[in-house]
C-alpha cells in the first residue's frame, strides 16, 4: 500500500492527501513527527528516492541551525551523521514522502513530483 510520510500542519503534506484522495489512491498515513523512523528506515526511504540525507533536509529549519548542519560534509563518510540527525529530529525530514507499494518513492512538494507516481 502506498505510505505518505505526512505533517498535518504543512500546507504541501495537506496538498498531497488531497492529491492522493482525488486520485483514489489509498494510502496509509504516517505522522512522522509523532512516529519517526528509525535510521534504518531512512536508509531505506533513502535508496528508494535515489537521494542522500542532506538531500531531503529542511536545512532552514532552526534545529539545523543549531547542529550546525550548513557545515557538515556532503561525503559518504558524512552519510550516516545526516542519517542520524534525521532519525532524532524528524522535523528536518523534508516532507511529504511518498511511498508507493511498487517500491517508489518521491519528496511530494508539488504536483508534478506526485504526478510522477502515475
Amino acid at each position: 500500500m502506498t505510505e505518505i510520510w505526512h505533517n498535518p500542519q504543512c500546507a504541501k503534506s495537506r496538498n498531497a492527501t488531497k492529491f492522493l484522495d482525488e486520485a483514489g489512491v489509498e494510502y496509509s498515513v504516517r505522522r512522522y513527527l509523532d512516529a519517526p523512523p528509525t535510521a534504518a528506515e531512512l536508509r531505506s526511504v533513502l535508496q528508494r528516492l535515489g537521494a542522500e540525507p542532506w538531500d531531503i533536509t529542511r536545512t532552514g529549519e532552526q534545529i539545523a541551525k543549531d547542529l550546525g548542519i550548513a557545515k557538515w560534509g556532503r561525503t559518504e563518510a558524512d552519510r550516516e551523521k545526516w542519517i542520524e540527525a534525521l532519525a532524532e529530529h524528524p522535523r528536518l525530514i523534508q516532507r511529504p514522502i511518498v511511498l508507493t507499494a511498487d517500491g517508489g518513492a518521491v519528496v511530494a512538494r508539488d504536483d508534478a513530483a506526485l504526478r510522477s507516481l502515475e
